[in-house]
C-alpha cells in the first residue's frame, strides 16, 4: 500500500511528534490492521511514571480511524468526520510503561460502510488490540463523516473553525490536579461549582494535544478527559484508573458556552457522567475503572 508524505494530515494532527500511527496494511477490503507507537515519555498520556492513560489507547484509535478513511475507504481530506458512539474497554496491564517506546496493532475491522447520495458516509469500526501479542483492549465505534457543504449547513455560524476558536471561553480555575488524577494544572479540564459531583467544563485552548488545532467544536477528546477526570473525583480520596468509556455523543458541544459536567457514582468502579450544554446532554456515558495504576 502506498504511504502518504503527509501521514500528520491523514491522522487530523499538526503536530508531527503527536502522530502514533507507525504502519498500516490491508487484511481485506473492510480488515485493516494499523500499529502505532506509544512514546516512552509523554506528559500528557504518561503523566506519572508507571503507566499511560487509556485515553492512549482512544486517542491511537482516533488516528487509525481517521487514517483508514483517507485511505482505505477513499473519504476525502475535507470531509469532517465525527464519532457518534464510542464503547473501548482496555486492559490495564496493557498502560504499564517499560521506559521504552511500546507498539501496539490495532486489527479494525468495519462492518458499516454506508455511503449517502450527497457524500455522507456512515461508519462502524470493531477493533481488538495488542502490545507484545497479549490482548491490549477492544472498541466499537460508530462515527460519520460529512462533506465540507453538508457540514458547513449543520453547524451554521459555527461552521469556521478558526472564527469558531477564537470565540473559546477563557478556561476557568482548575481544581486541583491531584483531585482528578493530573500532575499539572495545565492539563485540568474541570472548574469547580457549589454542587458536588458537578463541574465547568474547563477549555484550554492552548493546550496543544487537546487543542492540536483550530476546531469549530469541542474535541470529543476532551469530553472524554472530562469524563475521565470527574470519575476520579468522585472515587476520592480513592485512587482508580478510568478503563472503559461506554459514550454517546449527542450534539456538537459549542466553545463559546458552558458546558456542565456531572458525575454520579454507581458502583464502586462505575461512573455516570453526562456533559450538558443549554439545558440539553450533549455527551453522555459510563466510566469503568479499576484500581489506580500508578508506581
Amino acid at each position: 500500500m502506498p504511504r502518504d508524505t503527509g501521514l500528520k494530515r491523514l491522522v487530523r494532527k499538526e503536530d508531527p511528534s503527536e502522530v502514533l500511527v507507525k504502519d498500516w496494511r490491508e487484511v481485506s477490503a473492510s480488515e485493516h490492521v494499523v500499529t502505532v507507537n506509544w512514546p516512552a515519555e509523554h506528559a500528557f498520556y504518561r503523566p506519572e511514571p508507571g503507566s499511560y492513560t487509556s485515553l492512549l489507547f482512544t486517542e491511537s484509535l482516533r488516528q487509525g480511524l481517521a487514517l483508514l478513511s483517507h485511505t482505505a475507504f477513499g473519504i476525502p481530506l475535507d470531509h469532517r468526520l465525527g464519532w457518534e458512539r464510542f464503547r473501548s474497554p482496555v486492559t490495564p496491564a496493557a498502560l504499564r510503561t517499560t521506559g521504552e517506546d511500546a507498539l501496539l496493532d490495532m486489527r479494525i475491522t468495519h462492518s458499516e460502510i454506508t455511503r449517502r447520495r450527497m457524500g455522507t458516509t456512515f461508519l462502524t469500526a470493531r477493533v481488538e488490540a495488542t502490545r507484545d501479542g497479549r490482548h491490549a483492549g477492544s472498541a466499537e465505534v460508530r462515527y460519520v463523516a460529512h462533506p465540507g457543504p453538508i457540514y458547513d449547513r449543520l453547524r451554521g455560524t459555527y461552521a469556521d473553525a478558526k472564527a469558531a476558536f477564537a470565540r473559546a471561553l477563557p478556561p476557568g480555575p482548575a481544581v486541583s490536579p491531584e483531585l482528578v488524577g493530573r500532575t499539572r494544572a495545565q492539563d485540568v479540564t474541570l472548574s469547580a461549582t457549589d454542587r458536588p459531583g458537578h463541574w465547568q467544563l474547563r477549555v484550554d485552548t492552548s493546550n496543544t494535544v487537546l487543542f492540536d488545532h483550530p476546531h469549530d467544536h469541542i474535541p470529543g477528546m476532551v469530553l472524554l478527559e472530562a469524563f475521565a477526570q470527574a470519575a476520579q473525583a468522585v472515587a476520592a480520596p480513592r485512587r482508580i484508573s478510568p478503563m472503559n468509556f461506554d459514550t454517546t455523543f449527542h450534539r456538537y458541544v459549542e466553545l463559546d458556552q458552558p458546558c456542565w459536567i456531572t458525575a454520579e457514582p454507581v458502583t464502586r468502579y462505575d461512573a455516570r457522567l453526562s456533559a450538558v450544554q443549554n439545558g440539553e446532554v450533549v455527551a453522555s456515558g459510563i466510566v469503568t475503572s479499576a484500581p489506580h495504576m500508578g508506581h
